[in-house]
């Protein structure tokens, strides 16, 4: 009986590997260029990513944010290369820990650079403290379908909670086909909004209101990364455009209300936080 074929790998070039990770793309060059990562190239020399790529290319954005050096980062993915092997891989966190740097793979820990696993008396905590973390498919080797815009980001939200690199990249795919995607535009703006990715998350929720001017959830949401990025003034401004678009937007009159109070427009807060208690008496 012949052998199954192959199936295809999902791959990226640099400008979508570069969006998915949150790295410029020149330090992701040079990434490759230190022999951190060694992706595919194209017969032309373009390189291709795969997911395990992604995954390392988090890690050492993680760790070069928490002032690991950039070769000892080097060693350190190498010898998660070597310990990880062909075992499927559904989590990988590494973070510092003190001067050492711990690997967490959702039941054990260890240090990467010496191989030394470590007793986990504090569970929540190691949890806790595993900040970056991404998720594979169990199979490692998925596959790419051939879906619309509005399919990948379906895709993308049934898989965000279990996914998020996964989710990001379908988002990515969605937005490939179709730039004017609000809802690619504002979900993955709020995913890299939690990765602390605040620059980003503006661009997307900026094209998002740019595309549907009257996207109450997209306003909102660019208010809330602006207040984020110390701008109050243009977050309110935000805001009053979300309550105009949807006057039942209940968490948009809240921040309404703090913000107005914090500029002394006590009249305008009260207002705001009128409306906020009316529409959350209704819910059930």
């Amino acid at each position: 009986m012949a052998s199954e074929a192959p199936r295809p790998r999902s791959f990226f070039d640099t400008a979508q590997a570069a969006r998915i990770v949150g790295l410029p793309a020149a330090r992701l060059r040079q990434c490759v260029r230190a022999g951190l990562i060694a992706p595919r190239r194209t017969t032309r020399g373009h390189l291709r990513f795969d997911f395990l790529d992604l995954v390392l290319l988090r890690t050492t954005r993680g760790l070069l944010e928490q002032r690991v050096p950039l070769a000892r980062v080097g060693r350190i993915l190498k010898s998660l290369r070597r310990q990880l092997g062909t075992r499927p891989l559904t989590r990988l966190g590494v973070y510092t820990e003190g001067d050492k740097v711990v690997a967490f793979d959702g039941t054990s820990r260890w240090q990467p650079e010496s191989g030394q696993y470590h007793f986990s008396f504090e569970p929540e905590l190691v949890a806790r403290r595993a900040a970056t973390v991404a998720r594979l498919p169990k199979n490692a080797v998925p596959t790419v379908p051939h879906l619309s815009a509005d399919e990948w980001a379906d895709l993308a939200m049934e898989i965000e909670e279990t996914s998020p690199l996964e989710a990001r990249a379908a988002y990515h795919h969605a937005l490939d086909l179709e730039p004017d995607h609000v809802i690619a535009r504002i979900n993955l703006g709020r995913l890299l909004h939690a990765d602390a990715n605040l620059r980003g998350a503006e661009a997307h929720f900026r094209e998002a209101v740019r595309t549907d001017p009257d996207c109450a959830l997209a306003w909102y949401n660019l208010g809330v990364v602006l207040e984020d990025r110390s701008r109050p003034d243009d977050a309110l401004g935000c805001y009053e455009r979300a309550v105009e678009a949807d006057g039942e937007l209940a968490d948009a009159h809240w921040n309404l209300s703090l913000l107005y109070e914090r500029a002394g427009r006590g009249q305008d807060a009260l207002r705001h936080l009128t409306i906020y208690r009316r529409l959350i008496s209704r819910r059930p």
